[in-house]
Formats: structure tokens, C-alpha cells, sequence
């Protein structure tokens, strides 16, 4: 059973959150900006929270951005409320923890009702490359690496691919003050996305998590900057980038992740105002551009699982041109748009940059 809910949590009255036993699965953004509490106090002055999952340290550590959960925690819930702020890649995170728990509670003896509090995309409605092929990463739709869609469209999406039979009920993200007016990079969604800026650098930047080439993650502007500790700037060497981006040569030490407390030399990926910028597509000229020029940067292990589509990689490593990859993705993205549109629930719908 599914069903789209355009009142706000407090005001549900199915008896499972009234007065069964509620988990919340949440993070920081389940703030609630009317009442100046979190979402789980709610059922905490009802007297019927039974459990919180949320991320194991401080809200801005480096590394910590996993809700972890066992199965027998979930055992004699009536009902789990998840809030979190989606990012909009595929790889995000605290979103692939939401799957999981859509998994492990669609083979439970005794399933509890899933609410979803749904945000608004800071990512937006723009869709960037393609489905994942065969391989993929373990608990992630089929959807685009920036997909464009809400969470509770995403997990409206992932309910029908692993058939699962538990009550799933989104709550819209106009039901409410702070899922409505709230910017959704207000309060950072993750220690890695801490900007209005971010999520768009993070659908192709994601992507150097993998490599021996870091996003910048340990400093203020992780995606916005990469660089490594064997990147040497060149006057005139002519970086890839696209109309209304610019490359500025900097250095950083990071405070966390790889290279940490090493000197890197890198670029920060400056957008001009009203610039569309296509991550991935950049992203993949430059990941070309440094394997070409650096024997010491990598592809690491879990790469080509992340990118999941032989194309693009055999764009990577050389084997097609730009133009061919620009192509196949332009077609992934309207075959991802006419499979998305199934799953919107709001009237805005995603769309490629032309």
C-alpha cells in the first residue's frame, strides 16, 4: 500500500503513530523550524518512540555519514518516520541507508509502517548520466547520477523495483513551514555537503571518492575544490572545463579523508552566475585529463561500480571521444526522464541540461 500525504507529520492520525511504537530514522535536517524541536520529539512527548537511528558522531565529522541499524532494532515497531535531506546523486549516502532499511524491513515477519517526511531536492529537477548497468552499489535504485527527484519520489521508485509489501506513505514536502520555506542546504544535509553550491558539484564530484584524487573532503568547500599531493600547476596548460565554469589553480591541506594533512595542489571549479553546469560530463573530461597526464592518479576499487556504465568508462580510458560519450549520455538521460515521470509526485518534473 502506498499513499502521497499533503498534511503535515503531527497532524497523521493513523494509530501507528498515535499510539504504537514509532523508530525514527533521521539526521539533522529533521529539524522542525515552527516548533524549534526534532522530528522525534514528537513522539517522545506522545510517549511512543521506542528507538532513533541516526549518525553515529557529531552532524559535521568527516567520515560519519552512515545511519547504521540492526534488524532485531526494528523488531515490534509499528512505524518508522524517516527525515533526512536528500543530496541528489545516487551515491549519497544517508539515501542509500534509507534503502537499505526498505530491504531489511520488506523481509521482516512483522513489517512496520514507513513514513516518509519528504524534502525538497538541492540538487533540483536538472538529471544528469545514466541508469547503472549490471553492477552497481549495494542498496541503490536504478536512477541517474543526479536524478532529480525527492526522496519520497526516489523511495516511491524503490518500493515498486524490490516489490515490497509493507504500508509506504510519503509526506509531501509542501506540507509543512520547514519542509517548504527551509532552503534544503540550510542546515547541510552531510559533513561532505555543506553548501548551496555543493550538490552540484556532487553528482560527477562523488565520483573522486574512488581515485587517488581527492574532493577536497576535510576542508570548507569539499566537491568545489579537488587536488592531490602530486598535481603540479602549469601557467599554461589548459584545464577541460565548459562554458560559464572557470579553473582556479589553489592548494589545501585536508583536515580528514585522503591525503590528510598533506599539501595538494588542485583547482577550485568556479561557476559564473546563471552557468548550467552538467557535473558528471565535466567531471569525466578531467578524470581523462589527469589519468592522461599523471601515472601516480588512479581509478581505485569501487569505481567502476559507482559509475556503473561501460561507456563512460571507455570514454576514461581513452577508447572514445567526447562527443561519443556526450551522445550516449544525452540518450540515458531521456530514457531516465521517461522512467521518472512514473514516480514524481509533485507537478515540477525533471529535465536535462540542453
Amino acid at each position: 500500500m502506498f499513499s502521497f500525504r499533503t498534511t503535515a507529520l503531527e497532524d497523521q492520525l493513523d494509530k501507528a503513530l498515535t499510539s504504537g511504537s514509532v523508530g525514527c530514522f533521521c539526521t539533522q535536517n529533521c529539524w522542525d523550524t515552527a516548533r524549534g524541536r526534532y522530528m522525534y520529539d514528537l513522539f517522545r512527548e506522545r510517549g511512543n518512540l521506542k528507538v532513533v537511528f541516526s549518525p553515529r558522531d557529531t552532524e559535521l565529522t568527516p567520515g560519519t555519514n552512515h545511519i547504521s541499524f540492526e534488524e532485531k532494532a526494528l523488531e515490534g515497531l509499528d512505524a518508522v518516520v524517516v527525515e533526512i535531506q536528500d543530496a541528489g546523486a545516487r551515491y549519497f549516502n544517508y539515501s542509500k541507508d534509507v534503502f537499505h532499511l526498505m530491504e531489511t524491513i520488506s523481509k521482516m515477519e512483522h513489517v512496520p509502517a514507513l513514513y516518509i517526511v519528504d524534502h525538497i531536492n538541492p540538487a533540483g529537477r536538472i538529471v544528469e548520466g545514466s541508469m547503472p548497468g549490471d553492477t552497481i552499489e549495494p542498496h541503490t535504485p536504478k536512477v541517474a547520477h543526479r536524478h532529480g527527484l525527492t526522496l519520497g519520489e526516489l523511495c516511491n521508485l524503490y518500493y515498486t523495483e524490490i516489490g515490497a509489501g509493507f504500508p509506504l506513505h510519503v509526506i509531501s514536502a509542501i506540507a509543512s513551514d520547514s519542509t517548504r520555506q527551509l532552503l534544503p542546504w540550510t542546515i547541510a544535509p552531510a559533513s561532505d555537503i555543506p553548501g548551496m553550491f555543493t550538490s552540484q558539484m556532487y553528482p560527477g564530484g562523488g565520483l573522486w571518492n574512488n581515485t587517488t584524487i581527492t574532493p577536497a573532503i576535510g576542508t570548507a568547500r569539499p566537491y568545489e575544490y579537488f587536488g592531490a599531493p602530486f598535481i603540479r600547476h602549469d601557467r599554461l596548460e589548459v584545464i577541460p572545463a565548459p562554458a560559464g565554469v572557470m579553473m582556479r589553480p589553489c592548494s589545501f591541506t585536508p583536515a580528514a579523508g585522503r591525503h590528510q594533512g598533506q599539501r595538494c595542489q588542485g583547482y577550485q571549479i568556479m561557476l559564473q552566475p546563471g552557468a548550467e553546469y552538467h557535473s558528471l560530463l565535466h567531471t569525466i573530461q578531467l578524470i581523462r585529463y589527469f589519468l592522461e597526464r599523471y601515472p601516480q592518479f588512479e581509478l581505485l576499487p569501487g569505481f567502476e561500480e559507482k559509475l556503473s556504465d561501460p561507456t563512460i568508462l571507455s570514454y576514461i580510458k581513452g577508447s572514445i571521444s567526447f562527443q561519443e560519450v556526450r551522445e550516449h549520455v544525452k540518450i540515458e538521460e531521456q530514457k531516465w526522464i521517461r522512467k521518472a515521470k512514473r514516480y514524481t509526485l509533485y507537478d515540477d518534473q525533471p529535465y536535462r541540461i540542453k
